[in-house]
């Protein structure tokens, strides 16, 4: 036998039958036969090199050096009992950093999630990072929004126009309204608002009044209680518009550039969860809110 292939499975037979020093008990707990005992164990010896026990006429003995290496054997073979044990009741979590922008469309598929894969545990941290340095950081995923090309898409950025369904009436009657709406930005700049209007082929309105927020996030928000149009990525409001919450002014959506993506710590390489944390999410029919890609 290989020196390289240590017969795991006479491991047990050589731990159980230490504690017997008896073939015939030993065989009984192990729901072996004593033939197939003894084999194990003379498995187990010709890898080590060295006999484990003496056989007498009254039964058996452990050698000193079998002696010396049971407790080790025990031990090891206890861990491996916990460890197992563990794994099959508590399910490992899968700890994932998200930024707060990525919430309006992460959040109903991790409900989603929850609703399929009832065994999958993710633990939610949220920040206003954008990026993610797994060396650094105690994460076994992150969703990334940037023009990084890392990961696997989740979706691409597009923006569109929203506002409540109040001012979607009143826009309906009154378009030239438009223009004495407050436009309500993502960012501390006019930089997404300019892209959408840049694209269109009618002049743009004046932006007489303007509010900013720190996150798209919250500009939805504000946008659903009535306080201006929105500039917003369709993904990110699309369980609001399916929900009534917000109504699309243009049918138009103009890509950023920039994209939502899964990054994983060790890609190729994922846990048994982590992996079903990955497909599930990146899954087109888990959900009908926003379908990744």
């Amino acid at each position: 036998m290989s020196r390289h292939s240590l017969p795991l499975n006479a491991l047990e037979a050589f731990i159980v039958t230490a504690r017997h020093l008896n073939l015939t008990h030993a065989a009984k707990e192990l729901y072996l036969t004593q033939g197939a005992v003894s084999r194990k164990i003379a498995s187990l010896e010709n890898w080590f090199g060295f006999a484990l026990f003496e056989r007498h006429a009254r039964g058996l003995h452990l050698t000193p050096r079998g002696k010396a290496l049971l407790p080790e054997l025990e031990q090891a073979f206890r861990q491996v009992h916990i460890v197992a044990e563990q794994a099959r009741q508590k399910p490992q979590s899968v700890r994932l950093k998200a930024p707060t922008c990525a919430m309006r469309w992460l959040l109903p598929n991790l409900l989603a999630i929850e609703h399929h894969h009832p065994d999958l545990d993710v633990v939610l941290t949220t920040t206003t990072d954008h990026g993610i340095n797994f060396h650094a950081e105690p994460f076994d995923a992150a969703i990334e929004y940037g023009k990084a090309e890392r990961g696997e898409l989740l979706f691409d950025e597009c923006l569109t126009p929203v506002v409540s369904p109040v001012l979607a009436k009143q826009l309906a009657a009154q378009p030239e309204s438009l223009s004495r709406l407050t436009f309500l930005h993502p960012t501390r700049d006019k930089t997404d608002w300019l892209l959408w209007w840049n694209s269109q082929p009618r002049p743009w309105p004046v932006m007489r009044k303007n509010q900013h927020f720190d996150t798209m996030d919250l500009a939805i928000s504000a946008a659903i209680q009535g306080f201006g149009v929105a500039i917003a990525d369709e993904h990110l409001v699309a369980a609001d518009i399916n929900a009534g919450r917000l109504v699309r002014l243009s049918e138009q959506a103009v890509p950023t550039g920039a994209a939502y993506r899964l990054v994983l710590r060790k890609p190729g390489s994922e846990a048994g969860n982590l992996n079903d944390f990955r497909q599930a999410l990146l899954s087109p029919d888990l959900h009908g809110v926003s379908s990744p890609v």
